[in-house]
Order: C-alpha cells, then structure tokens, then sequence
C-alpha cells in the first residue's frame, strides 16, 4: 500500500496580485520585487543615499537632494511608499525614478521610508516604524547632515500614495493627539481607505470589492474588519474634525481608480469640516498610474502639483 503524502506543500493564501503564502512557510511577493541603488540620477541630477534609521528593526530609509552643496535650506519631505502594505521598497525603481523627480521638481528634500510589510510584519508595524522615522526625520535625523544642516524644519510635508498616503492620515491624527511636530501639509496621492459598505461604483463591481476586502483582512486581520478606523478614516472618526482644520491637504484621485470614491468622500469631508484641501482628480487614470510612468504627461501634471502644493505653504 502506497504512503500517503503528508508534506506536500499547498497554498494557504493567495492574495492577487500581490503574493502567495505556502504551507511551509515560503511567501512569493509576484511583483515589485525589484530594487535600484541609489546615488546620482543622471536624468535628473539629484543625489540619494540609503540610512539605517533603526538598527532593531532594521527600517531604513532613502534620502534625496536635488543639490546637496548648496547651502540653502529645503522643504522636507517624509514620503511612504504604497503596495497594500504587503510589497514595494524605498529602492524598487518606480518609487526611486519618481522621487528623483519630484525631489528635482519642487527642490526639496525627501526622505523615504522603508517600513516592514505584512505578513511577515503585521499591521500596526508599518504605522510604527512611519512613527518612528517621522520622529528620526523631524529630529535631524540623529546628525544627518542632508537634514540638520540642509533641510527647513518649519516646512516639513508628509506624503504617500495607497497604503502610504493611508500611513499618512494615520501620522496625522497621531500627531494630532500628541502634538509631537510642526507639520506643514499633508500630499495624499490615490489613498487605501476602504469600508464595508460598498459606496458609488463600489457597489457595482461586487468581485473587486471583496478582493480589496480580503487585501485589507489579510494585513489587518481585525473584528472590525474593512470598518476599522485604519482603513476607514470615518469609522469612530471623533478626531476628524480637529484634522481638517489643523493641517493643510492636497488629495489626489484618479478616474479610473476603484479607491477613487473614497478618496473624493475623504476630501469633501475635509471641506466640510471647513479644512483646508486642495483637489486633483485625472480623469481615465488607474491607481498609482504615476508611479508606473511617471514621464507621461498626466504624472507630470500630478508632480507639478504636488510640487505647487509643497512650495505654496
């Protein structure tokens, strides 16, 4: 009589198109897996280095200048990238070719973090370690001279597209309750805010939605499920208020977005609340279409006003 193989391997989950997690412990991330090195770019001519911010975690992050010998002082920037809290990196090279970007762009400088994805590092590590390097960053980054020495901490900006522009609103209402920095604006670019209930064309596509619940279940395996206030900012939402008419906002959506509900609820809240946001919706766009390809003309448009956003404070 044949044995019965015990050990065969099996995925325990699939979660498209991002990974899949075996029986044995093996996780295959399926895209942004890719890493560039930093230094000069040379289409852009501004300068990145990579920091270990925190040794026990070992979070780091990566740095750009647009002109590190110049003596003038710059907006900084604390950026955190997006992948659904499960993929990408400071180094992938779509979020490095766009940073050099709008680093060049807006003349600032930008530090990006490169928090601990999920499932390896559940949520709330990637909101604690984007604490924990917004504390790093708005310290002086612990005598990096790039920021005691060159950047203008009364101009201090967080941003972030998807999940990053959800670790930002977090990084807002955290600062909220502590008053820990002087925080200039906040740059929200296409944001992972989801609910239970579907809303507008939610309600149409019944299969995406219940992939993008099972995206936010599988990070953030709660009670509260898709309502929980860290991924609905409406959900006991009692500090809303408070956030719309303390820090100033450029939220970004796009048309073709399946987020592009939320991120336009989010905002008409804001200026209900009487806060202080501004608007840019690209029509027949796709989620992080800029990150993708942040040559095309609608990127730049996108980068231009985030650079408009930075400097206007």
């Amino acid at each position: 009589m044949a044995e019965t193989n015990t050990s065969e391997v099996i995925v325990l989950h699939d979660i498209p198109p991002y990974m899949k997690v075996y029986s044995d412990g093996r996780i295959d991330r399926l895209v942004a897996t890719e890493t560039t090195a930093a230094g000069l770019d040379s289409q852009t001519g501004v300068f990145s280095k990579d920091i270990l911010i925190l040794p026990e975690t070992a979070v780091s992050a990566r740095l750009y200048h647009p002109n590190p010998d110049s003596p003038k002082k710059l907006p900084l920037l604390i950026y955190f990238h997006g992948g659904a809290f499960l993929i990408a990196s400071a180094a992938e090279p779509k979020y490095h070719a766009m940073l050099n970007l709008l680093a060049k762009q807006a003349q600032i400088i930008v530090v990006s973090v490169d928090y601990r994805l999920a499932p390896e590092n559940p949520l709330p590590a990637a909101y604690d370690d984007s604490w924990a390097a917004l504390q790093w960053a708005a310290g002086g980054g612990a005598g990096e001279p790039w920021l005691t020495e060159l950047a203008d901490f009364d101009r201090v900006f967080l941003a972030g597209d998807s999940a990053g522009a959800n670790i930002c609103h977090q990084m807002a209402i955290k600062n909220l309750r502590l008053q820990e920095f002087k925080i200039s604006g906040f740059v929200m670019v296409h944001p992972y805010f989801w609910g239970e209930d579907p809303i507008g064309v939610e309600a149409e596509s019944p299969v995406f939605k219940s992939v993008v619940d099972n995206w936010w279940r599988f990070v953030c395996p709660s009670d509260l499920g898709c309502d929980d206030p860290l991924i609905n900012p409406f959900a006991g939402g009692e500090d809303f208020p408070a956030l719309a008419r303390s820090y100033g906002f450029l939220v970004c959506v796009a048309g073709n977005d399946i987020l592009r509900e939320r991120g336009r609820l989010y905002y008409k809240a804001l200026m209900e609340e009487k806060g202080k946001a501004e608007y840019l919706e690209t029509p027949e766009e796709d989620h992080v279409f800029h990150i993708f390809d942040p040559s095309c003309e609608n990127a730049k448009n996108l980068i231009n006003k985030c650079a408009e956003f930075i400097n206007s404070k």
